[in-house]
């Protein structure tokens, strides 16, 4: 197909928007040149023509003819000037040297985008932004609740110093859902070099900028100035143009405790979510304090309005229990309608989930929130030791018969980083299992 048909095609490709306003273009000048011929029709009926106009309209030549060529013509101009009028227009808000094929793909995009399934991701740590940065291609209609427990790092600090809520975790989903400014992204990722440590190689609490990335300070300062985490939130995103929004699990400041197994056998707690992986030791139950924290009521709009619930990939007790721990955004997820899944990690975690298997995670998840909180699990299939083979084990995706959920296997690896997953992947497999609309057989 040549180069310019190719474009066409792509402008009049359904669902763009564009066909239905040049037909209304195409109407009104029609309506606009009848009424200018009636008006030169009249003029002629009383003083007739000069011969240099009757040749200028071809009156030597049938009236079907001079239709065609006077038709043609028009067309021509119109799309030619439509055309520059919409560049000269377009001019500041595109990338330079666009073109009209470029231009074409990336409204197509957008519109794609814009028609997108209704997606809340719950969750929070890398694994969320992971699955954030590719599922930003298919929709634009994403809603990512993220924990409010954090409580280590820049966050802890700034939590304890200034009394905000942890913004680590809102930063990096932020990021992850920013429009392609790579160097912006790059400004609001920048942590501030540690220079000044202490003698356990540990950040001093006094040692001013030092460990904190700019993206945590920013968050923090914009709360202080709208007045309120979930604004700061609003206008943050904003800046990085992101596709969706971030919202918080709940408003209220918690701690996360876990009772874990000592050696001897005995219960022990564990105070504070950067605390839990570092005791190494087998974990009962994880809890927050105060108990039952209200839900911020955006989270649970979402929930209820949500076409898909996607809960994971993350930290099991530390980034996906502390928001179904969240009283009211339990109950929202269970009283859905939407299909709901989970992404099972790839690989276990040290210091939380060591030699688990799929089946320990969701007997795990089972004992916080109940059975049959979803229905679904997306698992990893294709098993590759990473190098770290020491510190991580692959999951092999199997689940007891016993266990009522459908399990969908795909290979959603990092083949860099094989114990983690791949956006684009991962996007790819949730948005083909949705439209596919979750008829896919335990094992499939």
């Amino acid at each position: 197909m040549p180069h310019n048909l190719k474009i066409a095609s792509r402008w009049l490709t359904p669902g763009m928007g564009v066909k239905r306003w040049l037909l209304l273009l195409f109407i009104g000048i029609t309506i606009l040149a009848l009424g200018f011929g009636l008006f030169l029709r009249d003029i002629y009926g009383a003083t007739g023509y000069p011969d240099w106009v009757r040749l200028l309209a071809l009156q030597s030549l049938p009236r079907w003819f001079r239709a065609m060529i006077f038709g043609g013509m028009g067309i021509g101009v119109i799309l030619f000037s439509f055309f520059k009028l919409n560049q000269t227009l377009l001019y500041a808000i595109l990338p330079p040297q666009t073109d009209a094929a470029e231009l074409a793909e990336m409204l197509h995009r957008a519109r794609q985008r814009s028609k997108g399934p209704k997606v809340v991701t719950i969750g929070g740590g890398t694994g969320m932004s992971v699955l954030l940065r590719g599922l930003k291609k298919h929709t634009d209609n994403i809603t990512a609740i993220v924990t409010v427990a954090d409580d280590g790092g820049s966050s802890g600090r700034l939590r304890r110093s200034l009394g905000v809520l942890p913004p680590g975790d809102f930063r990096n989903c932020i990021a992850a859902l920013a429009d392609d400014d790579a160097l912006t992204t790059q400004l609001f990722q920048y942590r501030f070099s540690k220079r000044n440590n202490n003698k356990n190689g540990q950040i001093a609490e006094d040692d001013g900028l030092a460990g904190h990335s700019f993206g945590n300070i920013f968050i923090t300062t914009m709360a202080a100035v709208t007045g309120s985490f979930e604004r700061a939130l609003a206008e943050s995103s904003k800046v990085l143009a992101i596709r969706g929004q971030i919202i918080p699990s709940a408003l209220q400041d918690v701690t996360l405790y876990a009772d874990v197994l000592t050696t001897a056998g005995t219960e022990m707690r564990v105070s504070g979510e950067s605390a839990i992986p570092h005791a190494r030791a087998p974990i009962e139950r994880v809890y927050l304090e105060p108990d039952s924290p209200p839900a911020y009521p955006g989270a649970v709009r979402a929930i209820l309005n949500a076409n898909l619930i996607v809960l994971g990939p993350g930290s099991l007790y530390t980034s996906l229990l502390p928001n179904l721990l969240v009283p009211e955004i339990a109950q929202a997820v269970r009283v859905s309608q939407a299909p709901k899944i989970y992404i099972a990690n790839v690989a276990t975690q040290q210091g939380e989930t060591e030699n688990y298997t799929l089946s320990k995670h969701i007997r795990a998840l089972e004992k916080h929130v109940g059975s049959n909180f979803f229905t679904h699990i997306l698992a990893n299939n294709k098993l590759r030791h990473p190098s770290q083979s020491n510190l991580f084990n692959l999951i092999n995706p199997e689940i007891t018969d016993t266990m009522p959920y459908r399990l969908v296997q795909a290979d959603v690896i990092d083949t860099d980083r094989p114990w983690r997953h791949n956006s684009d992947k991962l996007a790819a497999q949730l948005i083909k299992w949705f439209q596919n609309k979750g008829q896919g057989s335990a094992g499939s």
